[in-house]
């Protein structure tokens, strides 16, 4: 007899609910967590404490409101640290109480600590004290998540240059920043810190950001961060950060030299294997500590599952969440079908936010698979004028053939939001004709896609008429 029928490593999203649902499958369930981490990094230092930080910088800087009211108008003159931290501290705080609820409620044993493989069956727990105890279950799950990435070549003091981590523990809003990536995470803060006034430069050593968006899309956000004085250095590498008294220098390979009060490197995320002693479970990972699974979330070994970050992209907590119910149910001999890739939404919480699913314009056409286009621009809508969004869009791209919709992109004021129609009428293999002649609640941001469904429609049928 085992301890435990399945024995989750981490309570981040994707750990949590394969926590929940080997338990609602009658199985007896405990998670490993340390005692201030309950919840992961998803609820402590990441998604929701950016995504809480977002929101009050949107709320206190009156940006949403400047179109109406003004490019003068802010609701707080001099926005400080503590105005920010106030707001995500409190619903960190209610968040975790939330996950320690659910998990007592599912009757899901809660061991404080950190866990590592002393056999394929067996965890050693330690605890704060550093005693360790011995626990074993049938079946493990792997969700430990990730951290930054810390390159041994730069030199982190956590106040001058420091990680996205480090973003939550600033002591004041730097006049200047400099933020080494141009990635979702790089950008989200750059577009946050650009908001509150802070002198932002990006360095990325790629020809372009966020390479798996839409091109409009992200020309779109890159046009909107310029305007909040956003400065792109692209195909730019950095040599060295140099610290001074006042702040810090970076030194560009191509030789220019970019002073700043705080330099932020998004050098990506590596995942947390280090610690686990994989090679007592008989398990490798890579080289970001990424662990390999199949379709069903399942390691090399049979009895060990591995879900969330830890297992590479898409490293989102939705899909996470969605990894870790379909390993529990298969662990658990109960098998799920799995996600549709096609169907995985993407939010980028920008300022503007980015939403996407299916897929773009580049990747259609290097298949050679034909589409059209159909656009909406929130200005044209009453909605869009009503809250003084005169940028965003919402793009379908449709199979001129079956009129079936092979991708939504949506730039904009609710974006994370407004792609679930979308999703639904792909996931449910409706078409764009459903869209076209459906009833939307007006004034609302939704009747976008009536608007592009009819733009993309009225050109299949102009093509039509040419080819009679």
């Amino acid at each position: 007899m085992y301890d435990f029928d399945v024995l989750v490593l981490g309570s981040g999203p994707g750990g949590q609910k394969a926590a929940i649902a080997a338990a609602k499958l009658e199985r007896r369930v405990a998670v490993i967590e340390r005692r201030n981490m309950i919840g992961g990094v998803c609820i402590n230092t990441g998604t929701i404490p950016s995504k809480t930080m977002r929101e009050a910088v949107l709320y206190l800087t009156g940006l949403n409101q400047r179109e109406m009211y003004g490019q003068s108008y802010r609701l707080k003159e001099d926005v400080e640290v503590a105005d920010l931290t106030m707001r995500t501290s409190h619903v960190v705080g209610r968040e975790v109480d939330v996950i320690r609820s659910q998990l007592v409620r599912n009757r899901v044993t809660t061991l404080i600590g950190t866990g590592r493989f002393l056999d394929p069956h067996t965890i050693g727990v330690v605890d704060d004290r550093g005693k360790e105890t011995k626990v074993t279950a049938d079946k493990v799950v792997i969700a430990t998540g990730t951290r930054p990435a810390r390159p041994d070549s730069v030199q982190f003091d956590d106040r001058t240059v420091i990680d996205s981590d480090g973003m939550l523990q600033l002591e004041k809003v730097p006049g200047s920043m400099v933020i080494v990536g141009a990635g979702v995470i790089g950008i989200e803060y750059a577009s946050m810190f650009a908001a509150l006034g802070t002198k932002v430069t990006v360095v990325e050593q790629r020809e372009r950001m966020l390479d798996f968006c839409d091109l409009e899309v992200v020309e779109a956000l890159k046009y909107h961060l310029r305007d909040l004085a956003v400065t792109f250095r692209f195909g730019e590498t950095v040599a060295s950060v140099e610290r001074r008294a006042r702040g810090s220098v970076t030194v560009l390979a191509s030789g220019k030299k970019i002073p700043a009060d705080t330099v932020m490197y998004s050098a990506g995320r590596h995942g947390v294997t280090d610690g686990l002693e994989l090679e007592a479970a008989g398990l490798t990972a890579d080289a970001r500590g990424r662990i390999q699974v199949d379709e069903h979330y399942r390691t090399t070994v049979s009895h060990i599952y591995a879900v969330g970050d830890v297992i590479g992209f898409p490293s989102l907590a939705a899909t996470s969440m969605e990894q870790g119910r379909i390993a529990a149910h298969h662990a658990c001999d109960e098998p799920l079908k799995a996600m549709s890739a096609d169907l995985q939404p993407i939010g980028i919480y920008t300022i503007p936010e980015i939403s996407f699913i299916g897929k773009t314009e580049d990747e259609l056409t290097k298949s050679h698979i034909p589409f059209e286009v159909g656009v909406s621009r929130y200005r044209e809508l009453a909605r869009g004028q009503i809250i003084g969004d005169t940028y965003g869009m919402l793009k379908l791209l449709v199979s001129p053939d079956d009129h079936a919709l092979l991708g939504v992109h949506v730039f904009g004021t609710g974006a994370t939001e407004l792609l679930h129609i979308g999703q639904a009428v792909m996931g449910c293999g409706g078409t764009v004709d459903y869209l076209m002649n459906a009833v939307f609640n007006y004034p609302t941001l939704s009747e976008s896609y009536k608007v592009a469904a009819l733009d993309a429609m009225n050109k299949i049928r102009r093509m039509a008429r040419y080819a009679e």
